[in-house]
C-alpha cells in the first residue's frame, strides 16, 4: 500500500479528507500520497501562528537556536534517505539530490548562528543637536508577524529551509506552502522541527493546491510574503496585496559572459566546463542555470567547440544513477514546452548544434546558435536544459547584450582582468556577478536575489531576517552620555 504523509498544523502531525499523489517524473511511478488540510485545518493553523506570535517573538535566542542546530544536525544523520526521496519525487540526479541537502544543513546552521547575535541593538547618540543633550536611541528588530512561505519544485528541501529557517531565527511563525508537485520534501522537515520545543503553532507546512494559495496570501494575519516561483505568479501576488511586505525571488535567464582575455585553452576548457554543466544540472530547472552564452569574437570558435562537447558529454539518464547528471523535467508538460521554443527558434533561423529531442518528460541538452532576438527562447526563462550562443565584439557590447533582457538575477564573467570584474559589478543589471565563473554559483548566506523581473528582496539567511523584521527604536532621556 502506498504510503500518506500527513502535513504538519501547528506542529503536530495531521491529515485531511484528501490526498495528493506525487508521482516520479522519471518513469512516472506513484511515489507517495500527501495529505492534504482542509480548509478549516488551513484557518486553524494560520489562527494558532496568529495567536502565538508574540510568544514567540519573545522567545530567547538560545532557544530558537538551538532548535535550528537540531534541524541542521538531524538533516545529516538522515542524508541519503532524504536525498532518495528529493530524487524520487523531483526527478533530480541523486548526485545533485545530495548536495542539496547538504545545502539545507548549511543553512539551518547558518540560521542558528544568526539567531543568536541577531538583534543585539545598534545605539545612536542623540546629542549631536542640542535639543538631543542627553538622549541615547537604541534601535532594534522585531519580527513583522506571521510569514506566509511559498516554495517551488525545483529545490523542494533547500528553498523550504530558506523560508523556514530564517523565520525560526528571528521568532517569526511561519506557514509553509510546498510545491503541490513536491510536498514530500518540506514535510520531512516538519519531522524534525516537531523533534524540538518550539512553541506549538510557530510553524506549519501545509501542502495545499495551488488554486488555495489567493486566499491565503490575501489573509491579513500574515503581512509577510516570501515567495519563489515565476514572475507571473509572483508579481500577481504583490499586485493583490500592496500594503504586505513581499519577497519574490523569481525567474532568470542567466547569461555567462566570455571574454577576449580568458582565452588560453585552460580558459576555454573550464568555461566550457562550467557551462555545460550549469545549463544541465537540476535538468536546467534552476532560476541562475546557465541560458545564454555571450562570447567576445576573438574566443568564440573555440568555445563553441567546446561548449557542444562538453555538452554532448552529460550523463542523461535515471535520477537513481549516481553516474547521471541530467534527468527529466518535472512533468511532460514541462518538457513539450521546451521542446516547443526549440522548434519554435529552428524553425525561425536558429542553429541547431546538439540536442533538441524529447523522451517522455526528459529533454536532452541542448545548444543553439544564431537564435533571433525575437524567439521566445531569447526572450524568456527556458527552465530547462538548453542554452543558446551569441558572438560580440568587445566588453561593451557583451555586457549590452546581458542587460537586454527583462531578468536580472546573476551573470557569469570569464575574465582576469579585475579592472573588468569591477566594471561588470556596476554595469551589470543583475543581482548578483559571478567572476570567473557560471551565474549559477551561490551560496548560501549571501544576500541572493534578482532586479527587474527578477524580484524583489533578498535571500540569503541573514537578509531574509532582516525582511520578516523591522527597525524599532527608543529613545532614553536624561543619561549623563
Amino acid at each position: 500500500m502506498t504510503s500518506i504523509h500527513a502535513f504538519w498544523l501547528a506542529g503536530r502531525q495531521t491529515t485531511g479528507e484528501t490526498t495528493l499523489d506525487v508521482h516520479s517524473p522519471w518513469d512516472g511511478r506513484l511515489v507517495a500520497r500527501a495529505a492534504v488540510p482542509t480548509d478549516a485545518q488551513v484557518e486553524e493553523a494560520v489562527a494558532a501562528a496568529y495567536a502565538v506570535r508574540d510568544e514567540f517573538a519573545a522567545t530567547p535566542a538560545h532557544a530558537r537556536a538551538a532548535a535550528l542546530d537540531h534541524v541542521s544536525r538531524r538533516l545529516v544523520e538522515r542524508t541519503e534517505e532524504i536525498a532518495q526521496l528529493i530524487s524520487a519525487e523531483n526527478g533530480k540526479p541523486i548526485k545533485w539530490a545530495r548536495g542539496e541537502v547538504g545545502r539545507a544543513v548549511s543553512v539551518f546552521r547558518f540560521a542558528a548562528e544568526e539567531a543568536r547575535r541577531f538583534n543585539g541593538g545598534e545605539a545612536q547618540r542623540l546629542d549631536t543637536d542640542a535639543g538631543g543633550q542627553g538622549r541615547l536611541a537604541l534601535t532594534r528588530r522585531f519580527p513583522k508577524g506571521v510569514v506566509l512561505g511559498i516554495a517551488p519544485f525545483n529545490f523542494p528541501l533547500n528553498l523550504c529551509a530558506h523560508k523556514i529557517a530564517p523565520a525560526i531565527a528571528v521568532g517569526a511563525p511561519i506557514i509553509l506552502k510546498p510545491a503541490p508537485a513536491t510536498p514530500l520534501s518540506g514535510l520531512i522537515l516538519g519531522e524534525l522541527l516537531a523533534e524540538t520545543e518550539l512553541p506549538a503553532g510557530s510553524w506549519s507546512i501545509l501542502p495545499v493546491a495551488n488554486g488555495k494559495m489567493p486566499a491565503l496570501v490575501q489573509d491579513e494575519r500574515m503581512p509577510v510574503i516570501s515567495f519563489t516561483g515565476s514572475d507571473k505568479v509572483g508579481y500577481a501576488i504583490m499586485d493583490s496585496v500592496p500594503r504586505k511586505h513581499c519577497t519574490l525571488e523569481l525567474g532568470g535567464n542567466g547569461a555567462a559572459v566570455v571574454l577576449g582575455d580568458f582565452s588560453s585553452d585552460e580558459d576555454l576548457d573550464w568555461a566550457a566546463s562550467r557551462i555545460a554543466t550549469f545549463s544541465n544540472y537540476q535538468g536546467g530547472q534552476s532560476c541562475i542555470s546557465v541560458q545564454r552564452v555571450i562570447a567576445d569574437a576573438s574566443v568564440y570558435d573555440g568555445l563553441v567547440s567546446r561548449v557542444v562537447k562538453a555538452v554532448e558529454a552529460q550523463v542523461t539518464g535515471d535520477p537513481s544513477d549516481p553516474a547521471t547528471e541530467v534527468g527529466p523535467l518535472v512533468n511532460e508538460e514541462a518538457a513539450k514546452r521546451v521542446e516547443s521554443w526549440v522548434d519554435e527558434a529552428v524553425a525561425a533561423g536558429a542553429k541547431l548544434l546538439t540536442g533538441g529531442k524529447r523522451d517522455g518528460a526528459t529533454y536532452a541538452p541542448t545548444v543553439l546558435a544564431d537564435v533571433p532576438a525575437d524567439v521566445t527562447i531569447a526572450c524568456e526563462e527556458v527552465f530547462g536544459p538548453v542554452l543558446t550562443l551569441k558572438k560580440v565584439d568587445g566588453e561593451a557590447e557583451a555586457f549590452a547584450a546581458v542587460n537586454d533582457s527583462k531578468y536580472g538575477l546573476q551573470a557569469g564573467v570569464f575574465t582576469h582582468d579585475l579592472q573588468t570584474a569591477f566594471r561588470a559589478h556596476r554595469a551589470l543589471e543583475v543581482g548578483g556577478v559571478v567572476i570567473g565563473d557560471a551565474p549559477s554559483y551561490r551560496a548560501d548566506q549571501m544576500p541572493y536575489g534578482g532586479v527587474k523581473q527578477s524580484g524583489v528582496g533578498r535571500e540569503g539567511v541573514r537578509f531574509a531576517m532582516d525582511d520578516y523584521t523591522y527597525e524599532r527604536v527608543m529613545v532614553l532621556t536624561g543619561l549623563a552620555l
